[in-house]
């Protein structure tokens, strides 16, 4: 047994400039873990509570009460716990908070103390976070889905779908599959700046340029996997974030007011017409009779993917699964406050043939748990941005890795 010996949380930035917190674990051994919370700007109404401080400091979004919660209320409950046994540790916290959703401890406070002590543990196994996290089991590298035209919550511009994203497929690996999203990227830019839209970025990394409805972004993709030579090896993914334009039981896009019927027949043209493989958040997250109705026209076509839907909600998700809602859960741990209920849902997802997408948030730090947490898992695809800001390419730099310390292939080809 390694004991967890010390516990030190502190206020860093995120990549919109906002504050999160960062914690720290040190070991009886002297192992030391860290890690970084991330923060979401789109966000499901029933995701574990991000404690804030409301106050004057940084518009009220300083987390000093959630550093506090954990240099103080958390520490001296878990100072002695032994470091490997994560579940303990996890369940601890769980019962320390009370609440289903973390809203006295704040669920910022759980994750970064839930993933420091995973990290502290690998490292005084001296394992990859990985092999530590994921066992022999661990062997597949993930898909990226790499969004390169933001809209939405995440850009200031005209464009209702939040996400437009590409998956390369058919690529003997990771590091080739990157370089084609890298490449189609590059032409992406060219292209928009010849066609005089603005090259500007989105929180996630991806161009956030005025275009004048929603497929006019999957156009200028179709062209640019063209123009880069990856014909046909290259799919759109879609995120929708429909929850956020859906109001008084319509959904407002493009100057229209939709019913859920409607967006669904628009979601099949789309598909017809686009190599489409994934759509996200179709629908809104208590739009349940129309998820059941979007599942049963696509969901033996393309993933139909639950992100506001789930949460990443263990029990929330097994709902899904009984009314047979989507085929495919979006896993954001910051949105159920630890590691043990993230594996929880994966597991449950996976034992259902549900696809799992690991995902990042749309405010970042340079923390690379997800790479590390999508192998461990076999997620088999990752969403972590664009193919710009370093806290998004410090995730791909990170899989680059993994995949170099397994001789440059790891599990399934891509």
């Amino acid at each position: 047994m390694l004991a967890i010996e010390d516990v030190r949380a502190y206020e860093v930035l995120d990549s919109r400039g906002n504050p999160t917190i960062k914690t720290e674990i040190t070991l009886s051994d002297g192992s030391m873990g860290l890690a970084i919370v991330p923060s979401g700007a789109s966000t499901g109404s029933k995701e574990a509570l991000e404690l804030r401080d409301n106050d004057e400091r940084f518009g009220g979004k300083g987390v000093l009460k959630a550093v506090s919660n954990v240099n103080e209320t958390i520490a001296d409950e878990i100072i002695g716990l032994d470091a490997f046994n994560q579940t303990q540790l996890d369940d601890t916290l769980r019962e320390l908070d009370g609440t289903h959703n973390y809203a006295n401890l704040g669920a910022n406070a759980t994750l970064s103390v839930s993933m420091a002590t995973a990290r502290a543990a690998a490292n005084a196994l001296q394992i990859p976070l990985y092999r530590y996290l994921g066992g022999a089991n661990a062997s597949i590298l993930p898909v990226p889905m790499c969004n390169i035209i933001n809209g939405g919550a995440h850009a200031n511009n005209n464009v209702d779908f939040q996400e437009f994203m590409i998956m390369p497929f058919g690529f003997s690996s990771f590091k080739e599959a990157l370089r084609s999203v890298c490449e189609i990227y590059a032409v992406l830019k060219k292209e928009l700046g010849n066609t005089g839209h603005s090259t500007a970025l989105g929180d996630e990394g991806g161009f956030a340029p005025n275009l004048k409805n929603n497929q006019e972004p999957i156009e200028f993709l179709m062209t640019c996997i063209k123009k880069a030579g990856y014909e046909n090896r290259i799919r759109i993914a879609l995120d929708i974030a429909s929850t956020e334009f859906f109001k008084d039981g319509k959904y407002h896009i493009e100057g229209k007011n939709f019913s859920s019927e409607d967006l669904i027949e628009y979601y099949i043209e789309l598909c017809l017409k686009y190599p489409i493989c994934s759509i996200e958040d179709g629908l809104a997250e208590n739009d349940f009779d129309g998820w059941i109705k979007l599942t049963q026209k696509l969901g033996d076509k393309i993933q139909l993917v639950g992100d506001d839907l789930f949460v990443t909600n263990e029990e929330i998700l097994q709902e899904g699964i009984i009314k047979k809602m989507a085929n495919a859960v979006l896993i954001k741990p910051n949105q159920i406050g630890t590691i043990t209920q993230t594996m929880r849902t994966v597991r449950l997802a996976q034992r259902n043939n549900y696809k799992c997408i690991m995902s990042h948030r749309s405010g970042e730090s340079e923390d690379t748990f997800i790479a590390d947490f999508a192998v461990a898992l076999n997620t088999g695809q990752i969403k972590t941005g664009a193919l710009a800001r370093s806290e998004r390419t410090a995730k791909y730099n990170r899989l680059l890795e993994i995949e170099l310390d397994n001789d440059g292939y790891l599990g399934e080809k891509l």
